[in-house]
């Protein structure tokens, strides 16, 4: 794996004095590459990828994020290579459906939905039997009424666009006029004192609202290595790729390991645990790409 060139950050000019600042920090993995590919050598790599904003475009409409063709070829090759799996926000089936990859796990609802090998291996081969675990499964009923609720309450919202995620709901806001906003979460903050057991987080233009129980990415995360057979492994070195604030729970779990990279998307400087970063998605298939090369 490898590859032959990535352009220097030193010639780039479309980026501000602040940004290279914060890369210090955050060092561009195409540029770290080989670097940190002889750090992974040896090792059983992993990968782990959000999918909006990371193997698509972040786009004016949830339903139209499509990611490109070539992207999915790369993504496809890179999962022949490693065990592969996105973890999404989304519902699970969506992204399916999104990605149309066979050979890739997938895991919706900000990890709550897992698509996950039935048997331990540590075959770089997807196993044809699946588990699907489904942690806040009891809260479906009641997540049905919030997302009626919902649903009547911002009636009349121009802009306002919900979407089921099966176990979560997201409630975009990115098309709701600047003085009908506090009334969006205002309304979110009513229908969830009526509902206690849900809790509400933000993301990009969106709020999240799902069961309020210890589980996230990071969680999803433990779960995979743990069914393909490299929960205890010493050898083992997960690389997680996204650009949502519900991504760090996951960087946070590598970290904590001691194994891998989390590498966070971002075109502009903000707070992360991620070791290293890419710009766009671009710069994903790129890195994914110099994976199989």
């Amino acid at each position: 794996m490898g590859l032959t060139r990535f352009s220097s950050i030193e010639d780039r000019n479309d980026i501000s004095i602040e940004y290279a600042s914060w890369l210090v920090e955050h060092p561009c993995a195409l540029e770290k590459f080989e670097e940190m590919m002889k750090i992974a050598k040896g090792k059983k790599i992993v990968i782990f990828l959000d999918y909006d904003g990371t193997l698509s475009d972040i786009v004016p409409n949830p339903e139209e994020a499509f990611m490109t063709d070539k992207m999915r070829m790369v993504l496809g090759e890179v999962a022949n290579r490693f065990p592969t799996a996105i973890i999404s926000g989304r519902k699970r089936e969506r992204v399916q459906d999104f990605v149309q990859l066979k050979n890739v796990y997938y895991a919706g609802s900000h990890g709550l939905d897992i698509e996950a090998p039935l048997d331990s291996t540590n075959s770089h081969e997807k196993v044809n039997k699946v588990v699907f675990y489904q942690p806040a499964i009891e809260f479906l009923p009641e997540k049905q009424k919030i997302l009626n609720l919902l649903g009547e309450r911002t009636n009349g919202i121009k802009g306002v666009n919900i979407e089921d995620n099966k176990f979560c709901i997201s409630v975009h806001y990115r098309h709701v006029h600047t003085k009908d906003f506090d009334t969006v979460e205002n309304i979110i903050s009513g229908v969830l004192k009526e509902h206690p057991n849900f809790r509400v987080s933000t993301g990009i233009k969106v709020f999240e609202i799902g069961p309020n129980i210890v589980w996230n990415k990071g969680h999803a995360l433990e779960y995979f290595l743990e069914n393909l057979g490299f929960g205890n492994s010493d050898d083992v070195f997960p690389i997680y790729i996204g650009d949502d604030r519900t991504d760090e729970d996951a960087f946070k779990v590598l970290l904590k390991r001691g194994q891998g990279f989390p590498i966070v998307v971002t075109a502009a400087p903000k707070d992360t645990k991620a070791l290293y970063s890419l710009r766009e998605p671009k710069e994903v298939m790129e890195f994914l790409l110099g994976l199989v090369a």
